[in-house]
């Protein structure tokens, strides 16, 4: 399609305008590597809140979530567990207090307070930094091919999508090299407030334009069910036969693997719990909370995000699913077996919506492809500069050397992203590659982490190294194996080695476990270590409370469910699964009143 004059005026405009807020702000980032990278620790907890819904609100996930919604219906929302998006539950219950009471600038840095600084701790350190760097580059291959796909759609010259994300992420990695992190707070909070506006016009669109008989009259039966049995059980085959293939797949065609969808949920949920118990990894969500300014604040902040996220984004997944069904079947079928679902986000944006209203739409989602992209530089570089070239080449440096290295680690993570995005074209591959398969390997040593004081930095290390070579390596030894079916093994694999290296070799220094035990206050396997404090100290309180945390994440899991199903059934004009949702999200907002909120540390 051809866009308008002034739709790129708009985008044009708006890649100026962040572009010279990167540089206007760049002052204030190079007073010191507190400044750069965590804002130095002054934002309020609210706006580094609608800075990391911000950076969950990405054109990838968004398009994937498009065609997650537009296939699978209202049974798409149990797909929350895939990621999982309730790991901000655990963190607003009690992880990112943990976190935040370690004061540091990364998570390599946090290896320090837990398994202190011999041999062990500096491994401990480095796979840190590998598994951050990785994650990182993985991260920006996904942002790199999801942008390049969406902007093929709206612009009209004859050139691979990859020369259109290479533009934008340019003007990204300006802005985020010269502002740091101060730059990206202001530009996510900006690109918020525009995703925010565009999702509500969208939705307005779509309530006025498309009447519940027309989505009735193209949806299969179940569709709108949120509930679940043993397989999927919908058939497209009278509307869009491409779908079902999708679904169940073909000797041309890859299923997604959702068809025994109780399994794939069940799989799911037990999966995200043991990485949400891991707590944050090494990239964008522990460097918020390390940014806020006390463990209170850094609580607060993560339930505001799941709020901040959940509302716009699936208002507008929503609302352009249902154009979709309204003005974009025919052109779907004509497709056939080859249709791209992937574009029915863009299809819909570029051919049904109004001039300016489009340059807006587009400008909002490259915002929200921008504040994940920015987010993803920002934290991986510090890594490479605090934990490698400042803890292992010049431990003096004066702090402009360090900002500049800063920005040269910037480009290098991008440039290797780049690398990776133009040897994977799929993003469905490439994001179930980073959820189950990568994270599996990093969730084992990092739950033990937390919850047992025998635990050493030999066995972190290993758990960690392993985990990130089976990643690698499963793919091309067992190419049909998913990474869902994958995780199990990859994770019971790095357990096992985790676990028995830490039984073979001694025991960290117990000052170190001391240390961490009075400030960081967590629950689970630290009765030896909790002795020995109380013999100390005697009047010493976690103030933990593991039944409250508990019913809190259950709940919390719930009622983030419902922030998520509201917009939705709000769009689709569903009345009764509305407001049921509301009544769903007002019982268990009582509950977390209760269970969480009132138990919050005061300050």
């Amino acid at each position: 399609m051809q866009l308008h004059f002034i739709d790129v005026l708009i985008i044009a405009c708006y890649l100026v305008l962040v572009v010279i807020g990167g540089i206007w702000l760049s002052r204030k980032a190079k007073a010191n590597m507190d400044s750069y990278f965590l804002a130095g620790k002054v934002v309020p907890w609210y706006l580094l809140a609608i800075s990391n819904g911000s950076s969950m609100f990405d054109v990838t996930g968004t398009m994937i979530g498009v065609y997650w919604l537009f296939t699978y219906g209202a049974k798409s929302l149990w797909f929350l567990f895939l990621w999982p998006a309730f790991n901000q539950i655990f963190l607003m219950v009690y992880l990112s207090k943990w976190v935040r009471r370690s004061n540091v600038l990364t998570g390599g840095e946090w290896i320090e307070t837990r398994f202190g600084n011999d041999t062990g701790a500096e491994l401990c350190r480095l796979s840190v930094v590998i598994f951050a760097v990785i994650s990182t580059i993985a991260m920006i291959a996904m942002a790199f091919v999801g942008i390049g796909k969406f902007a093929s759609v709206f612009f009209a010259w004859d050139v691979s999508p990859h020369v259109y994300a290479l533009v934008f992420i340019g003007a990204t990695t300006a802005y985020v090299i010269f502002g740091g992190m101060y730059s990206v707070v202001l530009t996510d909070v900006m690109q918020y407030t525009m995703m925010t506006v565009v999702s509500v016009c969208i939705a307005v669109i779509a309530i006025n334009k498309v009447s519940p008989d027309v989505i009735a009259s193209v949806i299969p039966d179940g569709w709108g069910e949120v509930s679940f049995g043993k397989e999927l059980n919908l058939d497209w085959s009278a509307n869009l036969p491409a779908l079902n293939d999708r679904i169940l797949g073909t000797e041309t065609v890859k299923s997604d693997g959702y068809f025994l969808f109780a399994y794939v949920i069940l799989m799911s949920l037990w999966q995200g719990i043991i990485k949400s118990m891991a707590g944050p990894g090494p990239n964008y969500d522990m460097q918020r909370i390390l940014a806020t300014k006390s463990p209170r604040e850094s609580a607060l902040m993560s339930a505001a995000a799941s709020l901040v996220v959940m509302l716009p984004r699936y208002l507008l997944m929503a609302s352009l699913t249902v154009i979709a069904f309204g003005f974009f079947m025919p052109q779907l079928r004509q497709m056939g077996t080859d249709v791209d679902f992937m574009q029915v986000m863009p299809q819909v944006i570029g051919n049904f919506l109004p001039v300016g209203l489009i340059g807006i739409m587009l400008a909002g989602l490259l915002a929200a492809f921008m504040s994940t992209f920015d987010s993803t530089v920002n934290s991986g570089a510090a890594y490479i500069v605090n934990d490698i070239y400042k803890r292992y080449i010049d431990k003096n440096a004066p702090q402009s050397r360090y900002i500049k290295l800063s920005y040269f680690a910037s480009v290098l993570v991008v440039v290797l992203g780049i690398a990776f995005g133009m040897w994977s074209d799929s993003l469905l591959d490439i994001m179930m590659w980073l959820i189950a398969g990568l994270m599996a390997g990093f969730a084992a040593p990092n739950v033990i982490r937390w919850h047992w004081w025998r635990f050493n930095g030999y066995g972190y290390f290993a758990g960690m190294i392993t985990g990130m070579v089976l990643a690698m390596v499963y793919p091309r030894v067992f190419p049909d194996l998913s990474a869902i079916n994958a995780f199990p093994f990859l994770f019971g694999l790095s357990a096992l080695v985790s676990i028995a290296v830490s039984l073979l070799t001694k025991p960290d220094d117990e000052k170190v476990l001391i240390d961490f035990y009075t400030s960081v206050k967590p629950w689970g396997l630290w009765k030896p270590i909790s002795k020995k404090v109380l013999a100390e100290d005697p009047d010493f309180k976690t103030g933990n409370c593991i039944a409250c945390d508990a019913v809190s994440i259950a709940a919390g899991i719930i009622w983030q469910l419902t922030l998520a199903a509201m917009p939705i059934f709000l769009v689709l004009r569903d009345s009764r699964r509305f407001w049921g949702s509301v009544i769903v999200c007002a019982i268990t907002s009582t509950i977390l009143k209760f269970t969480w909120y009132d138990r919050l540390e005061k300050e």
